[in-house]
């Protein structure tokens, strides 16, 4: 029994201040980082939704929202003859919400006179910040055949990783009888599930929280009556345990939770594996985004291997090893990338603004000539000049400065930082 997808509306949340992505999320909110070379983060839920042939989605945010507004109007035009939109809701004040979001479900509760606006029998909740490839109409058909009144998606995940998540115990029927939030290693003999073999034979014995929900409409409209509560994951899923049918929707695909720096790194840098756990060259599953136009990349001398190289970049690098190159990127003769996420430019320069910039001394956008980078995320527009030694790892110590942050040993080059020639972090 298929779900009407005319039903079904999406809510996607944006998130808070992305603190934990620092600095990437200094000027812009956490769906809009821009992952994979040439995508935002937004584009995987909502890719996931369109292959799914849901195209009614909203996306909830409240931070440095002005980049993803830009992202979402130049991207997703639909047919004016269809129904599909992707509406961004931003926090606002009104007379019975004069505070921002805060939490999941708050702000869930202050977006509703929106939602209202639409015919749907079904909501479904995401997360903004999430990579991983999903046919959420399995988990519909499922959750309408049980009669749910909550359906949540659930991963098998080992002992190291449990204590990380908010972990479901099922019953014999796949519904949740019971729920700890990143509960202690001690308490995890109590907490395991009924898995496939396959997650078994992997030691995944226990269902974690992937903060992927369907409500049935009457549900959620009475569990946003109540003021009090302010997040799914902490309140409202633990509220409603042994009080409402809630199913547990097994999943055992690729899942990562883009929460830090260390995570997003390893989920870009995982893209350039032979076999990667998430595959952008899936027919199926494809990952939309904003058509640029842009020329194809142009190479001079350049030893690649092992990496993904966005389109109009200009690569005269000696290497470019194990690594993601973004649009529009412009690497300098002589120069070693490896291990690095370099996001590109918003824009090229012209022959008469590099003219200016060297005889100013000014550093070209891009990266120079004759530089060493190694375990890095070189944000947008940067400006990185000619021999500069940039050597990640466990080594560094976490720092700040209005140039550059190291956190988990990543060095991460802000947005737009002018790196001068010479300069050595190691």
């Amino acid at each position: 029994m298929k779900a009407k997808k005319k039903n079904v509306i999406a809510i996607i949340l944006g998130g808070g201040q992305g603190s934990r992505l620092y600095p990437l999320t200094e000027t812009r909110s956490k769906p809009a980082v821009p992952i994979g070379g040439k995508y935002r983060l937004v584009d995987i839920p909502i890719s996931n939704c369109m292959n799914s042939d849901i195209y009614r989605m909203f996306v909830l945010t409240q931070f440095n929202s002005a980049s993803l507004n830009a992202h979402i109007k130049n991207t997703y035009n639909f047919s004016i003859f269809s129904h599909a939109f992707v509406d961004i809701l931003a926090a606002e004040q009104t007379p019975d919400n004069p505070t921002w979001f805060q939490g999941t479900a708050d702000a869930v509760r202050q977006c509703m006179p929106h939602f209202l606006n639409h015919d749907f029998d079904y909501a479904l909740i995401l997360s903004g910040d999430q990579l991983y490839q999903m046919d959420f109409n399995d988990m519909l058909e499922e959750h309408i055949k049980r009669e749910a009144d909550i359906t949540i998606a659930t991963l098998p995940v080992n002992a190291k990783d449990a204590p990380e998540f908010g972990i479901l115990k099922t019953n014999s029927e796949s519904c949740i009888e019971s729920f700890i939030e990143k509960p202690a290693k001690e308490l995890l003999p109590d907490w395991e599930s009924d898995v496939s073999e396959q997650m078994k034979s992997e030691g995944k014995h226990y269902l974690a929280s992937m903060g992927i929900y369907i409500f049935n409409k009457k549900l959620l409209v009475d569990i946003m009556s109540n003021k009090e509560t302010k997040d799914f994951g902490k309140e409202i899923i633990p509220q409603a345990v042994g009080h409402k049918k809630i199913l547990s929707y097994q999943y055992e695909g690729y899942w990562t939770d883009i929460g830090n720096i260390d995570s997003f790194f390893e989920a870009n840098i995982g893209l350039t594996e032979d076999l990667p756990k998430f595959n952008l060259f899936d027919n199926d599953n494809k990952i939309y985004t904003r058509p640029r136009l842009l020329p194809p990349s142009k190479f001079q001398k350049t030893t690649v291997d092992k990496s993904l190289i966005s389109e109009g970049c200009i690569l005269n690098a000696k290497e470019i090893n194990h690594s993601v190159i973004g649009i529009r990127s412009r690497i300098g003769e002589g120069t070693i990338i490896q291990n690095c996420y370099v996001m590109g430019n918003d824009f090229y320069q012209n022959i008469d603004d590099m003219n200016e910039d060297v005889k100013s001394d000014r550093q070209l956008v891009g990266i120079g000539e004759r530089c060493f980078i190694n375990n890095a995320l070189v944000d947008k527009n940067c400006r990185i000049g000619n021999d500069v030694y940039i050597n990640g790892g466990n080594h560094l110590e976490d720092f700040s400065n209005e140039l550059y942050a190291i956190k988990d040993g990543i060095v991460v080059i802000k947005k737009g930082a002018v790196i001068p020639d010479n300069y050595i972090i190691k």
